[in-house]
């Protein structure tokens, strides 16, 4: 977003560190993201014209967000797990999206937050795709064949099909210890899945390699588009744009499946769709704008361990001996990608 789309209250928005920012009565973690940016969503700059370097404890700070956005994504599964026990798979996605929606727009709208830029449209359309209807429809789908903690491995895969997109999509380009760190957690995340489903591939697995695909895909325009606007904006503009959609959808949804409403198919829906659909994505966004896409997304290999501690705490599934092991590997893993090089920017040739 562009200093000028916002200009009529500049008492609300502002251009911070390259992207839009809220101060005044904006809510804490929402608010300004440092020193005034340029007019064109770029770094922000000295009167001389140039670059105003970046705080130090920007990284760190862009790290734990991302990774408070991974440990919101590992509950997303055991609560889809809880909302499956009273709803069918197409409420369960339409709902959260239509609850997530009204969240977000609420915010905007309390804040008067103005209508992206037209060149941003693509890129959010992108992210409603991937992150706010593919993803959560199809791993919904795969949840009803596989359990919890076989889809919470198999999606162990996304860190490295986000760090490929976004090498193909904004230029970005890790070092070979990057990808040799990536490529080795990815393979302990196969290894474990398939010994996990006996050696064969299921239905479900199908679904969840697909949603891998979708996922990646939003991410990465997600992460992009948080370089020119807040990240809660980015996912609350795709959440919005998919109500005409979603609102509809899940009217005949409720009333073409059966609906058997608890406590914990209520818990699981509302955290789908508060922390799943939006915070946890707030804060992914704001974390990948922060310290790179390819970066972010491998602390996402720490995901799947998570999800399967939650398997057994919330779900009572019982793991096997592997478990641990993986989780040992995969952290190593983690390790070497946080400290390989990794291009601080993408090339500015590849944004709009």
């Amino acid at each position: 977003m562009k200093a000028e789309d916002s200009a009529t209250d500049s008492s609300a928005i502002a251009v911070s560190g390259g992207r839009a920012g809220i101060r005044g009565d904006a809510p804490a973690g929402i608010g300004d993201d440092g020193p005034e940016g340029d007019r064109d969503g770029g770094p922000a700059r000295r009167p001389d014209g140039t670059p105003t370097p970046q705080a130090p404890s920007a990284p760190r700070i862009g790290t734990v967000l991302a990774v408070l956005g991974v440990a919101a994504f590992s509950l997303t599964f055991p609560a889809t797990a809880w909302a499956l026990t009273g709803l069918g798979p197409w409420s369960v996605t339409t709902c959260r999206v239509v609850l997530a929606a009204l969240i977000a727009g609420g915010a905007m709208a309390a804040l008067r937050v103005p209508v992206p830029d037209r060149r941003h449209w693509p890129g959010l359309l992108v992210v409603a795709a991937g992150v706010v209807v593919g993803f959560p429809l199809l791993t919904t789908l795969a949840l009803q064949t596989s359990t919890t903690s076989h889809a919470a491995v198999v999606v162990g895969l996304l860190p490295l099909t986000t760090a490929a997109f976004s090498a193909v999509r904004t230029g970005v380009r890790p070092s070979r210890v990057f990808w040799a760190a990536a490529l080795a957690g990815a393979a302990v995340v196969i290894v474990f899945a398939v010994q996990q489903s006996g050696g064969a591939l299921t239905t479900g697995d199908l679904y969840l390699f697909g949603a891998l695909v979708a996922c990646a895909a939003g991410y990465t325009e997600g992460g992009r588009l948080a370089g020119h606007m807040p990240g809660w904006q980015v996912i609350g503009w795709a959440l919005v744009g998919c109500l005409p959609l979603s609102l509809p959808g899940a009217v005949f949804a409720l009333l073409g499946e059966d609906i058997h409403l608890d406590g914990r198919t209520v818990a699981g829906l509302l955290w789908l769709a508060a922390g799943s659909q939006f915070v946890g994505l707030v804060v992914w966004y704001r974390g990948m704008a922060a310290i790179g896409v390819a970066r972010a997304s491998q602390l996402q290999l720490a995901q799947p361990l998570l999800t399967l501690v939650w398997s057994v705490l919330l779900l009572g599934e019982t793991l096997t001996p592997a478990a641990p092991i993986a989780a040992v590997a995969v952290l190593v893993c983690i390790g070497v990608t946080q400290r390989a090089r990794v291009p601080a920017g993408a090339n500015r040739d590849n944004q709009p």
